[in-house]
């Protein structure tokens, strides 16, 4: 725990305790989406499957990432991440849809909501942040700029083009 960081924060007018909530809503956010992700990944069928099941693949590892420097940032600040997935669902925004429907476009809309939704929770921390707490606003706007590209990622491919290549734009 790092008793500057605390001390920075609470200079600044946060009241760490909440920010420490937001913080693991969003870390239990991550590993939900990871999951969704990573799942949909293995179970996506039907039209353009494997493009999309690579899509998800890929921001899986990413939402997984995003896990860990959440963690990170909230043992700097003193708390503990969620230590049991039974508080994932609890303490998440987001939640969890589960990939009933295997079809990789159905699994896309899911996505697409909980991407979202992972904007919106990004947005509010960023808020609640900005000009307060510099290594958390570095922290969140890195993360909310990757949930920003997620969504057009998933976006494009529910339009027929490949992430990332406009190009490839059904016209």
């Amino acid at each position: 725990m790092g008793m500057k960081a605390q001390e920075l924060v609470v200079r600044a007018g946060l009241d760490l305790n909440a920010l420490l909530k937001e913080l693991n809503s969003a870390y239990c956010d991550e590993w939900l989406a990871y999951y969704q992700y990573w799942i949909g990944a293995k179970v996506a069928e039907g039209k353009m499957a494997n493009l999309i099941a690579g899509e998800l693949q890929e921001h899986a590892g990413e939402e997984l990432a995003h896990a860990e420097k959440l963690a990170q940032r909230i043992i700097e600040l003193g708390g503990t991440p969620a230590i049991s997935p039974d508080l994932w669902l609890k303490e998440s925004v987001c939640g969890y849809l589960a990939p009933k429907d295997p079809n990789a476009l159905t699994l896309l809309k899911q996505n697409i909501q909980g991407e979202r939704c992972a904007i919106e929770v990004y947005h509010k921390l960023l808020a609640m942040v900005a000009g307060k707490d510099p290594i958390t606003e570095h922290l969140v706007r890195e993360i909310l700029e990757d949930e920003l590209e997620h969504e057009q990622d998933l976006e494009d491919l529910q339009n027929g083009c490949e992430p990332k290549d406009k190009k490839s734009c059904a016209k």
